[in-house]
């Protein structure tokens, strides 16, 4: 939990081919896909509020709970993940 301050996002490599970008909020942990589903963009460094986050290269938006797109020119969503807080650790599955 400390890795990743409140209001702060980081991303981690899970695997060649997955990146998962974990977002501290005031209503918690999130967890995205990484790459934006509209361009290949970093979701981890755009901008997020009201469980939102605004990708930076084109301003697509997504839900943060739900990857849902919520704004063009994204219309695709990007994956979600449960995430898990079990004492000062964070926990994303990765196999959803």
């Amino acid at each position: 939990m400390d890795d990743i301050p409140l209001g702060k996002a980081q991303a981690f490599e899970v695997d060649e081919d997955l990146t998962i970008a974990v977002f501290h909020t005031d209503d918690g942990f999130f967890a995205l896909d990484d790459v934006c589903s509209h361009a290949q963009a970093s979701l981890s460094e755009g901008v997020f509020a009201d469980g939102i986050v605004i990708c930076p290269r084109h301003g697509g938006r997504f839900d943060l709970a739900t990857g849902k797109a919520r704004g063009l020119p994204a219309t695709a969503p990007v994956r979600a993940f449960p995430v898990k807080v079990e004492g000062d650790g964070v926990f994303v599955d990765p196999d959803v």
